[in-house]
This record gives structure tokens, sequence and C-alpha cells, in this order.
């Protein structure tokens, strides 16, 4: 399966366009539309700058990448609007693949693994593990998008 149109724009609305590298909230260096591979302190400390055309292209690349890897660890059959929510919770989330989350959709549970969502709400800040408001509404709307099915 390939990412739809509305998982790029759930993702999008999200990250925001970004020009400037920064440090999210979990102090993950990231520019664009929430990319963060290849990204590293030096880029963040240099103020590396793209253009919105280089931080879509960064974005496609992103959205091919973690669209392989859900179809790779998932090993049933999603609707399109469940791929599209587990995309954008992988895109979103350093531990995704590990999750009960994934866990419970292999166990074709899908109840389960929608009732996962609201969990992955914490981000490491000052090292300490606190709930961001940003991600509780992220994670709601993927799960209505998940539910959507």
């Amino acid at each position: 399966m390939s990412p739809s149109t509305n998982c790029r724009n759930l993702i999008k609305r999200f990250e925001s366009f970004r020009p400037k590298a920064y440090l999210c909230p979990a102090g993950i260096p990231t520019i664009g539309w929430g990319h963060t591979a290849g990204v590293t302190p030096d880029d963040v400390q240099q103020g590396r700058t793209i253009t919105e055309e280089q931080a879509e292209q960064l974005l496609d690349e992103d959205l091919a990448r973690f669209s392989a890897a859900v179809s790779k660890a998932v090993s049933v059959d999603l609707s399109q609007c469940q791929f599209d929510a587990v995309v954008s919770f992988a895109f979103n989330c350093k531990g995704w693949l590990q999750s009960t989350l994934i866990h419970k959709l292999n166990m074709r549970d899908c109840l389960g693994a929608s009732a996962e969502f609201p969990r992955w709400v914490h981000g490491n800040v000052n090292g300490k593990s606190t709930v961001l408001p940003g991600l509780v509404t992220r994670r709601a709307a993927e799960q209505a998008l998940f539910e959507a099915a």
C-alpha cells in the first residue's frame, strides 16, 4: 500500500513546515515537515535551512520509507485509513515497531490496536517522560482516522 493524501495531510497538519532546523519538544533535531533522518545536532547548531520544495521531497522520501516499514511490520490486511493512521504513527513515534499497537494489529485485534494510540503521548523533556499536548491531539486524530476504516 501507499499512503494517501489523508496521511500526508495528517502529518503536515501536526508537523508544520519549518525551513530552519530546530529541536522538537522531545529534543530531536528536525527540519521541514518533521524530517529527522540525517538531521544531526550539528545541522541544528549550524542553522541549516531548506526550501519548502526540498521539504516536500524529504516528506516524499520519509513517507516511502515509513510505508515500506509498516507494510513489512504488519502482517494483516489494513484498510487505507488504517494504513494511513499507522504510517503517521510510525513517522512520529520512535518505538512504534515494538509497540503493542503493532502486535495487536498482527493478532487481528483492531479494537485493541486502536486503543493503543492514546498511550503514545509522552516525550522525553529534560530527561523526564512528559505528556505532550501536541501528541495527545495527534494520537486522537490518528485514532479517528484508524477507526474511520
